[in-house]
């Protein structure tokens, strides 16, 4: 199972650096909760934590709008039978690069809960 688990977050690195936001949300659940520390930051009264796929396109629309060089550069993949642990480095013109954790909760094949932890 964990193969499968790698490849969906293939997948979404894929989409993520197309910034292919319908791609991107077609890798989570309706219902999929994302924490971000960014997102606590630019929205404080989120406490960093949004739910949906709606929220969840409107913070990536947003991302992108903002930064359109932003992409992910995969370090590293371990994954379980429900869970993917990614390691990244996160690349914006202009900005130092930031090393970033984020893991992956999955459930039928689909993304129902990701955070995000900068290093």
């Amino acid at each position: 199972m964990s193969q499968n688990l790698d490849s969906i977050a293939f997948k979404w690195f894929e989409a993520f650096n197309e910034h292919n936001l319908e791609k991107l949300l077609s890798l989570y659940d309706d219902r999929a909760q994302h924490y971000s520390p960014k997102l606590k930051i630019k929205n404080p009264e989120s406490d960093g934590l949004i739910s949906g796929k709606g929220a969840l396109q409107d913070w990536w629309q947003d991302a992108f709008e903002r930064l359109p060089s932003l992409k992910y550069e995969v370090k590293s993949l371990t994954s379980n039978d429900y869970r993917v642990f990614m390691e990244y480095i996160r690349k914006v013109d202009g900005e130092p690069d930031l090393m970033v954790a984020e893991v992956l909760q999955i459930e039928n094949c689909k993304i129902i809960l990701s955070k995000v932890y900068h290093g």
